[in-house]
């Protein structure tokens, strides 16, 4: 295993490009920690290249297994200083694994074509934290696609990556999308557009969540626009005990996806 110990070696300057500028497509990922790497190993993920801290490589830890796996299915893998691992990885504190993982790009029609699609589209989740939570709650709900719109965060940053927790190796989501684009092409499914409201919507459990159905969250603060509101087939909202009036919209995702999955399972 080749070992790296500048900043100025060429791998670690593919790591910090592709920390600084995410793929738009999410064809390729950069991932920290063993959990990711694993993840990504299980959901069938070509692992470009990675990098393991030369005190793990080692070690008998679970970091030196993975690393050991990835190199005899004949995966690239390097070990780094401390020094240099903590310039490849974005995180403060580096977990003694990074790696670059390839994903198949979605494609927003093929994302709401399925014959049983429930599409989330998220529309100006500016949080990457809350963005990757929000992708979470959608594939553990039983989502089958996610639309990122507006002025969203980019789900294929790192950050989002990690607060997917791996969600976002298996689920199909694409972005850069706008409002109107989503609402178009949901419409041109044949999609049933539900709109999440602070206010006036129908109780969740009162909406019909059995057919092809895309759910509409808007991001912090003002949430959805009164002109989204409007074009939307229907609103739904979560009622909540005074004074709270919101939620945070990757914990409102979670508890509407649930409710939808209580009818479509």
């Amino acid at each position: 295993m080749k070992t790296i110990s500048s900043r100025q070696n060429p791998i670690v300057q593919t790591f910090r490009a592709l920390a600084r500028t995410p793929d738009p497509t999410g064809a390729r990922l950069l991932l920290d920690g063993v959990h990711l790497v694993r993840e990504a190993r299980a959901a069938g993920a070509e692992i470009e290249i990675a990098a393991i801290a030369t005190s793990r490589a080692r070690s008998a830890g679970e970091d030196a297994e993975v690393a050991e796996r990835l190199h005899a299915e004949g995966t690239r893998v390097v070990s780094a200083s401390a020094q240099t691992l903590a310039a490849m990885s974005p995180v403060r504190a580096p977990s003694g694994i990074v790696a670059i993982a390839r994903r198949r790009p979605a494609d927003a029609n093929q994302v709401c074509a399925r014959p049983d699609a429930f599409v989330l589209a998220a529309l100006d989740v500016q949080d990457p934290g809350n963005l990757g939570s929000l992708l979470r709650a959608a594939e553990a709900g039983g989502a089958t696609g996610v639309l990122v719109c507006g002025a969203s965060a980019n789900p294929f940053s790192w950050k989002a990556v990690r607060g997917s927790m791996g969600s976002i190796l298996r689920l199909p989501v694409t972005a850069g999308l706008t409002a109107d684009d989503a609402m178009r092409i949901m419409r041109a499914h044949g999609i049933r557009v539900i709109a999440a409201a602070t206010r006036g919507g129908r109780d969740p459990d009162d909406v019909d969540w059995r057919s092809r159905v895309g759910l509409l969250m808007g991001g912090e603060g003002p949430g959805l626009s009164e002109t989204i509101l409007a074009a939307a087939d229907e609103r739904v909202t979560i009622p909540m005990v005074a004074p709270v009036e919101s939620l945070n919209v990757a914990v409102a995702a979670a508890i509407l996806v649930y409710a939808a999955r209580r009818q479509r399972v």
